[in-house]
């Protein structure tokens, strides 16, 4: 193997590839990063049994031969290397790597040991890979981190015809996220329970390109996987994850027909706020919100420990309502509103708050992204 690549070019694809690496992986060669070197160019990739990443860069290639090398060193080295050109080759057990004045020897590891790569199931469509990022970041506020419970710590992601449905619920809090998209087939009907970290690395990772190719087996060959494919620079990135095992609640319902209170308030003023008054709210206490006569009163503190109040101006449509939340909850899903002003709708006090963004032109929710959110007990 031996190959001539620009800096850049490597450094961007090896990071890109090395990005889902274990940490502690359960053999060594899971910390590999695999070259391969051909006619067609560089293909660099990393497999841990549950995530693949995949990325082809053109380069001269000299020699063709596959290595396998420590994907992080690797990444470290070619980040701190001078802008030249960077040519390996295989020297024995060992990659020579050169840049310029600057010489790296790295130690192989068994090419045959590495597991085979999954390959990527049949395309079902694409969607302007911006707007995927933008949509899943959304979406994963409300994943649960509870590797007890590894069901909650997926995104449920629906396809139905020309849209995307992206669900995620810890349950003390639940995201919606809608958002069109290309099918390849105007009718299909697909679902998938997807690692919620994976997920959002990876539509994250893939906006160097305009699409996103979303790959996702109904059955048969590549079943229990989900590929993405976008264009980064130097060539094609493909991240394929396993799907998660379980059935993922029904969490549909939980969102109420009705609204007998709503509250509309300026974003940030509630951010700025809820942020302030939380400051002398004790662990797992919530912040108290008040709706009341065109105001929202947020008080936190009780009793002989310090206390905090503050107001902001809303516009509050139905009866007065006094709830309270946790305020990290409630500031993830503000913080995930896109829009300036924010709607707070409430059935009652003891039941959950939906959030959404108030559309600037009609002043009406926006059903595109809907947070719900689950009532803390106020202390008396």
């Amino acid at each position: 193997m031996k190959f001539r690549v620009e800096r850049d070019v490597l450094a961007d694809a090896v990071a890109w590839a090395a990005r889902t690496l274990p940490v502690r992986p359960s053999a060594p060669v899971l910390a590999g990063l695999l070259i391969e070197a051909s006619d067609d160019g560089l293909v660099l990739s990393t497999f841990d049994y549950e995530t693949s990443a995949r990325a082809t860069l053109s380069a001269e290639v000299a020699d063709e031969g596959r290595a396998l090398v420590s994907g992080r060193l690797l990444a470290d080295i070619c980040r701190s290397l001078p802008a030249k050109p960077v040519e390996m080759v295989i020297d024995g057990a060992r990659v020579s790597l050169t840049c310029g004045s600057a010489r790296f020897s790295l130690q192989t590891m068994p090419v045959e040991d590495y597991p085979t790569i999954p390959s990527m199931p049949q395309a079902t469509g694409t969607v302007q890979s911006d707007v995927f990022a933008h949509a899943v970041s959304q979406a994963v506020t409300a994943a649960g981190r509870d590797d007890m419970l590894p069901v909650l710590t997926g995104v449920r992601l629906e396809i139905d015809g020309s849209s995307i449905s992206l669900l995620a619920t810890d349950r003390f809090r639940l995201s919606h996220r809608e958002l069109a998209w290309d099918p390849g087939t105007p009718d299909e009907s697909l679902a998938a329970l997807v690692p919620a970290r994976v997920l959002g690395d990876t539509a994250k990772s893939l906006t160097s390109g305009s699409e996103v190719t979303i790959a996702l087996a109904a059955g048969g060959t590549g079943e229990g996987l989900i590929g993405f494919e976008g264009v980064g620079p130097g060539g094609v990135r493909r991240t394929t994850t396993r799907l998660l095992d379980g059935e993922f609640p029904k969490v549909r319902s939980l969102f109420p027909a009705e609204k007998l209170t709503t509250a509309q308030v300026d974003k940030a003023a509630l951010i700025e706020s809820v942020k302030r008054v939380s400051l002398v709210a004790e662990r797992n206490t919530a912040v108290q919100l008040r709706f009341s006569d065109g105001v929202l009163t947020l008080d936190a503190g009780s009793g002989d420990e310090a206390q905090a109040s503050e107001s902001v101006p809303a516009t509050i449509e139905g009866e007065d309502i006094t709830t309270g939340f946790n305020p990290q909850f409630l500031l993830d899903g503000l913080g995930a509103i896109d829009q300036p002003v924010v709607e707070l709708a409430f059935t009652q006090a003891s039941k959950p708050v939906v959030l959404s963004g108030v559309a600037a032109d009609d002043g009406a929710s926006d059903p595109g992204f809907r947070y719900l959110l689950m009532p803390r007990r106020l202390l008396s």
